[in-house]
């Protein structure tokens, strides 16, 4: 390590990482394997879920002084972990709807939606959840999950009316 020393006498900058928190610290070593296991039960492989709890941990990290003055620090913990590892689940999504071909142009239109109506779109219509639960997962409002909802609904529209056009002349 002596070996090195800047020329004025410093210590380079990678010498030492920087310190964290040591209550984040025992948090982390005390809750890191259960946010593992749930990642890997939902997302299916080990990389995948080291990946999503390292993206978790470090927006928790981000906001740990906030995190500490909530009454429900576990709460509001677990809700990142959670939404974490549903974008992990919905990047995976988008890149397989984009490959998908039905004839209809419905899944590369689902594939080009902004990140948050497709995330609106999936949960509401694939995972059926209700907007109540989907606005606590993505840490929105009600009224803006309603919102993107519409907005996906408004792009999707023309590509339905193609679907439902071409089904009815198929049937004629």
């Amino acid at each position: 390590m002596t070996d090195d020393v800047e020329e004025h006498g410093g210590q380079p900058v990678t010498a030492a990482p920087l310190p964290l928190p040591l209550d984040f610290e025992a948090y982390y070593i005390t809750h890191q394997e259960a946010f593992h296991q749930y990642a890997l039960a939902i997302l299916g492989t080990n990389d995948a879920a080291e990946k999503a709890i390292h993206r978790a941990f470090l927006e928790i990290l981000r906001h740990w002084d906030t995190l500490l003055s909530e009454s429900d620090l576990q709460q509001q913990v677990w809700a990142i972990v959670r939404r974490t590892v549903m974008s992990e689940i919905l990047l995976d999504l988008r890149a397989q709807l984009a490959t998908l071909d039905d004839g209809t142009g419905l899944y590369k239109a689902l594939a080009a939606l902004p990140p948050r109506q497709l995330d609106v779109v999936v949960l509401r219509h694939i995972v059926c959840l209700k907007t109540h639960d989907i606005s606590w997962y993505m840490g929105l409002t009600p009224s803006t999950v309603d919102y993107h909802c519409r907005r996906a609904r408004e792009r999707l529209d023309p590509v339905y009316r193609r679907t439902t056009r071409r089904k009815q002349e198929d049937t004629k």
